[in-house]
């Protein structure tokens, strides 16, 4: 559900930012303009949380930090 919250919230603030551009400026491409760049910072942060919410093999969240490697942390 964040996701798709994360997808439509940045699509339509960035197109209402560009519709106000669009009406300020006198111009017709700034909404479609708007609504691209919410569409890919949108994905941006979705792919970015999820990079913090690792889990382990167990499908337990994983701690913040780098992945170690064997027991003995290398």
């Amino acid at each position: 559900m964040a996701v798709f919250s994360y997808i439509i919230g940045g699509i339509i603030v960035w197109s209402l930012i560009g519709l106000g551009l669009d009406k300020l400026l006198g111009t017709q491409w700034f909404v479609l303009a708007g609504a691209l760049i919410g569409l890919a910072g949108s994905f941006y942060l979705v792919h970015k949380h999820r990079l913090f919410r690792r889990t382990d093999s167990d499908g337990n969240e994983a701690p913040d930090g780098p992945a170690k490697r064997g027991d003995d942390g290398q």
